[in-house]
């Protein structure tokens, strides 16, 4: 059962077991997107999350970002938050109890739809479709790795959801808690200014974006296609269209063959039309 939370304005006064500041730099604010991040390094937030649009959303309380230290959970004098694995191994392995204890403080006053995320090499790839899920979301709390990982018992106890960037192992989990982070929040409403900007891009509609273009007309001897000044707006989308298609296909068979499925289409027929088309759209480009 969620604990009871009133709005003053944008203030959002929750029940919390820890007393809380009366005056803070970031208050909690009501109805506000916000990622909450377990981290060994709180120092490294926001980071690049602090600059350009998201840095001027946060500033605007558009979506709030907090983070808890993990190191104060530590046992014993020195704060040990980890230990060696179980049977044996190289490496340490973060402790149940500490990691335990931060993630119940991350979870007061979390109400609604609110992921529990797990950085890892082994997790489920992260791709546009999840990061459209975790805008939709009120809140995410993202827990960064160290070492050789977290005890398995706490991923099943809090039913955490293992989330991977990609096919490569880092140091920890805060660059990769930062790129979550960044991909989810622009697609809050007022972050980009421009919506229509996030319906356009790559993987919007399961393919790559198409080349973009902007004056000088001539540059190095390159010229910006034809068709894209043309002004017949029906052209510009179906050579966008094309050019997006052939990309996907030469770059990322993947998406093509998901693309392909979900849209009832063969891949080699539509593959050989596409080339056809995006060379008739491109030549003038090329000469």
């Amino acid at each position: 059962m969620s604990k009871p939370t009133k709005s003053h304005g944008r203030i959002s006064i929750t029940a919390s077991a820890r007393p809380r500041e009366l005056m803070t730099d970031t208050p909690d604010l009501a109805q506000a997107w916000k990622a909450r991040v377990i981290t060994l390094f709180p120092e490294v937030f926001p980071g690049v999350l602090g600059a350009s649009l998201t840095g001027k959303a946060l500033q605007e309380g558009l979506w709030q970002l907090e983070t808890v230290d993990l190191r104060p959970f530590g046992q014993g004098r020195h704060r040990n938050v980890d230990d060696t694995p179980a049977g044996g191994g190289a490496g340490m392995v973060l402790r149940p109890d500490v990691v335990g204890a931060a993630l119940d403080r991350a979870a007061e006053g979390v109400r609604g739809d609110w992921p529990v995320i797990y950085l890892s090499p082994r997790g489920k790839p992260f791709d546009q479709a999840m990061a459209q899920r975790f805008a939709r979301a009120d809140g995410i709390t993202l827990l960064c790795g160290r070492f050789e990982g977290v005890d398995e018992r706490v991923i099943e106890k809090y039913g955490i959801e293992e989330v991977s960037l990609g096919d490569f192992v880092m140091t920890g989990g805060e660059i990769a808690a930062q790129a979550l982070i960044d991909a989810s929040v622009r697609l809050i409403p007022r972050v980009l200014g421009n919506q229509a900007s996030t319906e356009e891009e790559s993987f919007s509609d399961g393919l790559l974006e198409h080349p973009q273009f902007t004056r000088p007309a001539v540059w190095d001897g390159r010229e910006i296609p034809e068709v894209l000044l043309s002004g017949h707006h029906a052209k510009i989308t179906a050579w966008r269209r094309s050019m997006a298609e052939r990309l996907t296909k030469e770059r990322r068979p993947d998406l093509w063959r998901a693309y392909c499925e979900k849209h009832d289409r063969d891949p080699d027929e539509d593959a050989e039309q596409s080339g056809r088309a995006n060379l008739r759209g491109t030549n003038r480009e090329q000469t």
